[in-house]
């Protein structure tokens, strides 16, 4: 097996765009959550979501890409962007790939356009409807702007879409296909077709009078997750690779599960036999005992069902020696395929920073999630050497993936 190391983040996020911000802001217990402002929410149940704030695309991007992408991809343009940057990357077009991850591409551009179709009297769409929507877009804008020619694909696997973008990636230079992989995963879905779904299905919180503490991971008045959007790309390559051209290494992907309950589309297994699987599928690979992770980022998004059995699937596997456990969703939100992207960014910089980020609005913890230190509302600080990332999704969809101190 080859050693793979991260050599370049990104990250378009509610509280800050890129790594420092999004950093500085999650550690200090910023919320990223308001009302929603990209339309007017007034007449949903719901009207809360994390947005990426403060957001020019023209700021980041020329004005004939803007045209031509959907939110998402331009949230992955410009998390990739950063990370290719970071890494200083001199791209060997046909040994350098890239894996796309999200869960609902373009949905929110089908949504409003057919919206504005619907109620228009000239029966027009523009030509570039269909490439704005395709999931493999994102990752075709920046193939074409890079010189990028290797392997490329676009995993859709609901809300453990990044994470399983990293372990896709990871196959790839295992198999040989490629010296460097770049993992993005990226998501906007805000629109009123979303979020009537979601909240019909009593899966969103309905604090609307109280945004910034409506998202509320593990507490026992958690009412549902909030929509959040954004993007994160990571830099993989061997470790051989890397030392050849001078790299600077920001840590090591240590291991990577991948598992599906088999149970039910929305729900997760009552015992967490999944999720219980992927952990230890991940532990196995990373060659490690348990006890030696120090930090998990939960998958967390504040559901009852899901905290519940994610907290009770950590203690089986766990044991006593339980880590400490966080979910940054309190602050940005529920970014489903970004998330998994964006919360292994999250553990590689409690690992370099000694610091682990809170999760804000824990007042009183669930009796059924009790026994582990959520980190409640401040961050620690905390020496450790590996960390893991969760992301569970519809489907039964598991992943995950630790990272180590390199």
């Amino acid at each position: 097996m080859k050693k793979i190391v991260i050599t370049g983040m990104g990250a378009v996020t509610p509280v800050g765009i890129g790594v420092d911000t999004y950093w500085k802001n999650i550690t200090s217990g910023m919320s990223g959550i308001d009302t929603i402002k990209s339309f007017d929410p007034s007449e949903l149940a719901v009207q809360i979501a994390g947005e990426v704030k403060d957001f020019n695309p023209s700021d980041y991007l020329p004005k004939d890409l803007i045209r031509k992408t959907d939110p998402f991809m331009q949230y992955a343009y410009i998390s990739a962007e950063e990370a290719l940057k970071q890494s200083e990357l001199k791209i060997e077009p046909e040994r350098t790939g890239i894996i796309m991850g999200t869960a609902m591409s373009g949905i929110a551009t089908i949504a409003f356009t057919q919206d504005a179709l619907s109620s228009a009297s000239h029966k027009k769409v523009g030509p570039r409807f269909i490439p704005k929507i395709l999931g493999n877009i994102a990752a075709a804008n920046i193939a074409i702007d890079y010189n990028i020619q290797g392997p490329s694909f676009t995993v859709s696997t609901a809300c453990s879409s990044g994470g399983d973008a990293i372990n896709t990636a990871c196959m790839c230079i295992q198999a040989g296909k490629a010296d460097v992989m770049l993992a993005i995963g990226a998501e906007s879905v805000l629109c009123p077709l979303v979020i009537y779904s979601l909240a019909n299905a009593k899966a969103l919180s309905r604090r609307n009078d109280c945004p910034s503490s409506a998202s509320r991971p593990f507490d026992i008045t958690r009412d549902g997750f909030v929509i959040g959007e954004g993007g994160g790309a990571l830099i993989l390559e061997t470790e051989e690779h890397a030392l050849a051209r001078g790299a600077k290494i920001y840590g090591e992907i240590k291991g990577c599960g991948n598992t599906g309950d088999a149970y039910h589309v929305t729900a997760p297994h009552p015992e967490g036999k999944g999720a219980i699987a992927c952990m230890k599928q991940a532990i196995a690979e990373a060659g490690i005992d348990a006890g030696e992770i120090g930090y998990i980022n939960a998958h967390g998004t504040a559901t009852n069902k899901g905290d519940s059995v994610e907290s009770s699937s950590i203690k089986k596997v766990f044991g006593d020696k339980l880590p400490y456990v966080s979910s940054t969703k309190g602050a940005t939100g529920h970014m489903m395929g970004a998330g998994g992207i964006t919360e292994t960014i999250t553990c590689l910089k409690a690992i370099e920073t000694g610091i682990i980020p809170p999760t804000i609005n824990l007042s009183e913890v669930d009796p059924e999630c009790a026994g582990i230190d959520f980190v409640a509302n401040t961050a620690k600080k905390s020496d450790i050497k590996y960390a893991m990332s969760n992301a569970f999704g519809f489907g039964g969809q598991n992943s995950c993936i630790i990272v180590g101190k390199y």
